[in-house]
């Protein structure tokens, strides 16, 4: 029998005791600022119905769901499933199912993992952890603003400079009409989203693939071109949507967004953000089911594309039954702000020591004489090990020293006579006698 090679799927990882130290801390710190804000955590299904998530990512979304197999008795009558594509839309099925229990306007989060069949290659993976913060049944951008204070604070106690790019999805929507082109507005922003990665001229040529005109390529070329403070770039887009451009047309939605877009920006510039914001008219967030504000937070000092995204939805509830009742969330790339913590190297050091203190064991007398030590230790909140074997010295040293742990405790005959623990801090060397009952004194010299 031949031996298998142990592996796993492209696009996915093992997380190793470092690795998990190092998401918890993550996941920890964006958890205190979503509780900072009133959001409470639930959970939803790893699967769903497929019904459920098709239709919602538009066609491109649709290719990247994985699809699961039917088994049993009765698969064959059993709705297909999918695996989650993301916590949004399973979170606005989970509203409507759930609609008589909670309150409104209600806010949660969830953090847990997403799949995708995408093709894996750096900061892309197939599985990965999303960290997701929405509220559902309010319009106010009140919101809204508080998705970027939480991004400005989350970034911050990470230590991570970020830039903060804002637009609206009804200013997309102008930009179709006065192309020329309103029933086209979704391969506008699916070629629009794609600008920083081909640039202004592919982009061109696939709204040119999906039909629009030459005057309409061209009046979105003009917009995209803007440059300029926001109060310019807001200025030169109410000219446009009010019948400026080279088409002549005008725009009710547009001029609806830029009206958003501006109490927005007040809104930000009342409370103060330290990190930039900026109205970027080329982001375009190619999911389906935005209709307002759209978000996008990218690491000013690690290349790895967005860490963070979101937006304004007015009807997703609406295809489970629930309409008009609006949403707006965004969604932490935790996998992503893992790359960019490790490549700046920003983690603290201290994540990876898990254990405090390590009683090294001399004999089966001297284990039962540390045991109730151990025991007491960590009833006070000290994270404690005993050493499962009477080994040498040397052995029980370098555990203590790959596991990074700071202090150990060696007793023998001569601390079982006089009732005393002994300890040594492995970093400054200093060793010290304490009773064994001086429970106190033994927790201020493990400070």
């Amino acid at each position: 029998m031949s031996v298998q090679k142990p592996s796993i799927p492209k696009g996915t990882r093992d997380f190793g005791q470092m690795e998990m130290a190092r998401r918890n801390y993550i996941f920890d710190t964006i958890r205190s600022v979503f509780r900072a804000y009133g959001y409470q955590q639930i959970e939803t299904p790893a699967m769903e119905n497929l019904s459920t998530l098709l239709g919602k990512y538009g066609e491109e979304g649709d290719k990247l769901l994985f699809r699961i197999q039917n088994s049993g008795e009765k698969a064959a009558l059993a709705p297909e499933k999918g695996l989650r594509y993301d916590l949004t839309v399973p979170f606005a099925r989970f509203v409507v199912q759930h609609q008589n229990e909670i309150s409104f306007p209600y806010k949660r989060f969830q953090i847990q993992p997403v799949w995708r069949a995408d093709r894996p290659q750096k900061g892309r993976y197939r599985e990965f952890y999303q960290c997701d913060v929405d509220v559902i049944g309010t319009r106010s951008q009140v919101n809204e603003l508080e998705l970027v204070q939480m991004v400005d604070a989350v970034f911050g106690k990470l230590g991570v400079r970020v830039g903060i790019h804002i637009n609206n999805r009804k200013v997309l929507t102008g930009f179709a009409e006065i192309a020329g082109a309103p029933d086209k507005v979704v391969d506008i922003t699916v070629a629009i989203d794609k600008l920083d990665k081909i640039g202004l001229d592919k982009v061109k040529e696939e709204m040119a693939e999906k039909g629009l005109s030459e005057q309409g390529i061209a009046v979105i070329g003009q917009i995209l071109s803007l440059e300029g403070s926001f109060a310019d770039k807001l200025g030169a887009m109410r000219r446009l949507f009010q019948g400026g451009s080279a088409s002549g047309i005008s725009s009710q939605t547009g001029l609806k967004g830029l009206e958003e877009v501006e109490e927005l920006f007040g809104l930000i510039d009342a409370v103060g953000i330290q990190a930039p914001v900026e109205l970027d008219l080329s982001l375009a967030r190619g999911l389906n089911y935005y209709t307002g504000a759209i978000f996008e937070v990218k690491a000013l000092d690690w290349e790895i594309g967005s860490i963070c995204g979101g937006g304004r939805y007015d009807n997703l509830t609406g295809i489970f039954g629930l309409p008009d009742l609006s949403g707006v969330g965004i969604s932490f790339g935790a996998d992503r702000i893992y790359d960019v913590l490790t490549g700046l190297e920003l983690f603290p050091a201290a994540l990876t020591q898990a254990t405090t203190l390590l009683f090294a064991v001399m004999g089966a007398d001297e284990l039962k004489y540390i045991l109730p030590i151990a025991r007491d230790l960590r009833a006070a909140g000290v994270a404690v090990e005993v050493y499962p074997d009477a080994v040498k010295l040397r052995k029980q040293f370098e555990y203590a020293e790959r596991k990074g742990i700071p202090f150990i405790s060696i007793n023998g005959s001569s601390e079982m006579e006089a009732g005393t623990v002994n300890l040594k801090n492995l970093q400054s060397g200093e060793q010290k006698a304490f009773k064994a009952s001086a429970l106190q004194e033994i927790l201020n010299f493990l400070k």
